[in-house]
């Protein structure tokens, strides 16, 4: 999908967020809202930046000024103007507890899979709101509103990760051909590691190595079972195709060993298993999964 599509699906997204959001209760009536135009006689240079944003769409909605303008976000600012710019009397982001914040951007935004489940993401529980992420008046990245671009914002507190995508052989996150919310929903969800689809089936990882998916006629039931983790690591590796071993024959045997009640075929006794760089992938192409032979020979 274009930049230009995504961008006019997020404005859609906002607009259907506003239009089906449940009623707000609030002891505030009409006459505690001002409107954005009286905000702006004071904070001019937000309003500009605010002005270019999805979020000034909400000035055209007809429900209320409770849904318009700044106000949407600050609640009603009447008190606020006539206390002379009382930060105390108005809901200030800056400084707020991170549920509080949340709740805030969540009252227009939880709709659909990507938002609905942020109370139980592990950015939630760690009192990570959501303007740490994103800037609504001062964003470096138009369409989400981010405060800097991916994975540079992802790199901010995942420090852990950022040294693989340096590795040798690596998902080309650096480059801009895959971003972290391409695998994981940063919104939460029900799925370790905030996937977007469990690591066994992968659909993940299928939506771009299609040719891996099946279904196949002999499967390997690895790929099924435990998924693509089981031999691969996600972000980058020393070894080609990611692989978690330099020896793909040792990759191997961690399964395929002679063991008590194990259903999992060892290597038979013609297999010469010493020479040093052998490996089980120059018979066994189509360890994935084969169509055609049930040892994965073709």
């Amino acid at each position: 999908m274009s930049t230009a599509a995504r961008s006019a699906l997020g404005v859609l997204c906002l607009a259907l967020a506003v239009l089906f959001a449940p009623a707000r209760v609030s002891a505030s009536t009409a006459a505690d809202y001002v409107g954005a135009d009286t905000c702006k006689t004071c904070h001019e240079d937000v309003f500009k930046n605010f002005e270019t944003t999805p979020h000034f769409k909400t000035t055209l909605t007809k429900r209320g000024p409770e849904w318009q303008g700044c106000e949407a976000c600050h609640g009603p600012g009447r008190a606020h103007v006539d206390s002379g710019g009382d930060k105390s009397k108005i809901f200030v982001f800056t400084g707020a507890k991170a549920e509080d914040v949340s709740k805030r951007c969540l009252s227009c935004h939880q709709y659909g899979e990507e938002h609905s489940n942020f109370d139980r993401s592990q950015h939630n529980t760690n009192d990570v709101s959501c303007i740490a992420c994103h800037s609504p008046h001062r964003a470096k990245e138009k369409q989400f509103l981010l405060v800097s671009k991916q994975p540079e914002l992802c790199y901010g507190c995942h420090t852990d990760v950022k040294q693989d995508f340096n590795r040798p052989f690596r998902h080309r996150v650096e480059q801009g051909l895959v971003q972290c919310s391409d695998c994981h929903n940063q919104h939460g969800g029900f799925l370790t590691k905030q996937l977007r689809a469990t690591a066994a089936q992968d659909q993940v990882c299928f939506k771009c190595h299609t040719d891996k998916a099946g279904p196949f006629t002999f499967e390997h039931q690895p790929v099924k079972t435990e998924g693509c983790g089981s031999c691969h690591t996600p972000h980058g590796s020393t070894n080609p195709r990611l692989l978690k071993r330099a020896q793909t024959n040792l990759l191997c045997l961690e399964c395929h060993t002679l063991t008590q009640d194990s259903n999992i075929p060892a290597p038979p006794s013609f297999h010469n298993q010493s020479q040093k760089y052998q490996a089980c992938t120059m018979c066994h192409i189509q360890v994935h999964g084969s169509n055609i032979d049930q040892f994965f020979f073709k």
